[in-house]
């Protein structure tokens, strides 16, 4: 895993912390340039993951969202709604749209609900991952995907990207969201540690700055020779 955290922008002890933690080591792997490529975008809820794929789909990568796939696609369609309801009533679908709160209420409230709803789930999505990569077999992508090494997905991208960020700023971007402190602990505690995102993955962003922080790690990471051909 490497890191692409420019210097200059990181506050001392923030950097000092950074990398005395080990987030940021020698990079080993042989350098291989792929003309078409598809990043496997992660990290925790709240670290910018959708902000840093705006940025990867501003250099020329498409990009695919797996958060708004479920919103959108998923979650409309009539055989998960009738699934949803026969497995948690009515008022999990009244008037046959899905109210998602109440959804992440059950799932994150007991594992084994949360597990029936990812195998209801995770397969209509990687569905939606071969469609669109059959439709666009010229174009390099950036997939957001929360919970890619949860779900050992790993063997479906070229490089794994995992954006970071502090757990105070975890916490502070999911209670912009409305979400409430405790829940918001309660639903990363559902997520293979930060740490571990990182410790397995191939580059980190660190986003704990502004965009233009963030959008200057991007271009850092994007400037490497691996990435030539899809400049």
């Amino acid at each position: 895993m490497r890191c692409f955290t420019p210097q200059p922008g990181l506050n001392g002890d923030m950097r000092d912390s950074y990398w005395q933690e080990g987030l940021a080591r020698p990079f080993s792997m042989p350098i291989r340039v792929i003309e078409l490529m598809i990043i496997g975008l992660t990290g925790g809820m709240g670290c910018g993951k959708s902000t840093a794929a705006r940025l990867f789909s501003d250099r020329g990568f498409r990009r695919l969202d797996s958060d708004q796939v479920v919103r959108d696609e998923v979650l409309t369609d009539p055989a998960v709604v009738a699934a949803l309801r026969a497995q948690w009533g009515e008022a999990v679908a009244p008037g046959g749209v899905v109210d998602r709160q109440v959804v992440a209420d059950r799932a994150f409230a007991d594992d084994a609900a949360r597990l029936w709803l990812e195998s209801v789930i995770h397969p209509r999505v990687y569905a939606r991952w071969r469609q669109v990569l059959a439709e666009s077999p010229g174009a390099s992508w950036v997939f957001e995907v929360p919970l890619l090494f949860e779900q050992g997905l790993e063997n479906w991208f070229d490089f794994i990207v995992c954006v970071t960020t502090s757990s105070a700023q975890q916490i502070a971007r999911l209670e912009e969201r409305g979400i409430s402190q405790a829940l918001a602990r309660q639903r990363i505690s559902k997520q293979l540690p930060l740490a571990q995102k990182v410790e397995q993955a191939d580059y980190v962003l660190l986003n704990d700055g502004s965009v233009e922080f963030l959008r200057a790690q991007v271009d850092r990471l994007l400037a490497a020779p691996v990435f030539a051909a899809v400049r």
